[in-house]
């Protein structure tokens, strides 16, 4: 019998998310809507070895603050529906922006893999990326792709799989923001850890950050949970 994997694709607009997309899933794609809104909905399928692996291609964001709809999309999928893997597509000629989405990523604790796109463009302006340390700092598995040429899809599934299986044995890493903030965030945990309604699913620290950043659709979950 098959072994079924789900795996969501997240990154920046024009990070080349929608060329890994096709890559992945060749014909083997279905298009609605996000249930609710009129936002289009990409899915696919691809079969690899022993798995089937659903592939959810999710709409580009910049983050996963609640600002828009697309990222309320993003984030509500990531949270809600669990999926095994998120792969962050991610363009290796601009780490600095792409990186603050992966940032968001590390901190709800997802099983994470980054596929490092248009890395031929970053080595043709002469940026050498160091792919071990980067794996190391970012505590997940860094993949290099050229999705218009095709390259690196084989080893992406293969991380993805191994990801799935708790093959990689990363050390999580936690993004500090400073002694006054950190102070903040464990007295908020303190209170957030109180209730378990609030801790089926989430990470206190994550709830923590969102309450502090005035994420409103945090605070309206936070706020009927205390109705119920």
């Amino acid at each position: 019998m098959s072994k079924k994997i789900t795996i969501a694709l997240a990154g920046n607009p024009n990070s080349g998310k929608t060329t890994i997309f096709n890559n992945l899933t060749g014909a083997r794609q279905h298009v609605g809507n996000w249930p609710g809104v009129t936002v289009e909905k990409k899915g696919g399928n691809l079969k690899h070895d022993d798995y089937e692996i659903k592939v959810v291609d999710l709409p580009g964001t910049y983050s996963l603050t609640a600002y828009s709809l697309d990222e309320v999309i993003a984030r509500n999928f990531v949270v809600e529906e669990k999926p095994d893997v998120v792969v962050n597509i991610v363009d290796a000629s601009n780490l600095e922006r792409n990186l603050y989405l992966t940032t968001q990523f590390m901190e709800l604790g997802v099983k994470l893999v980054i596929a490092l796109n248009m890395s031929d463009l970053a080595e043709a302006r002469g940026q050498k990326i160091e792919i071990k340390h980067l794996s190391e700092f970012l505590s997940a598995p860094v993949v290099p792709t050229v999705g218009h040429k095709n390259k690196g899809t084989d080893e992406l599934i293969r991380a993805i799989v191994d990801m799935a299986e708790g093959n990689f044995n990363l050390d999580r890493v936690t993004i500090g923001y400073g002694e006054e903030v950190e102070e903040e965030i464990k007295k908020i945990e303190g209170l957030i850890q109180r209730d378990a309604g609030l801790m089926q699913g989430y990470s206190s620290r994550w709830l923590a950050l969102k309450l502090l950043e005035g994420d409103e659709e945090v605070i309206k979950k936070v706020a009927s949970e205390k109705e119920v």
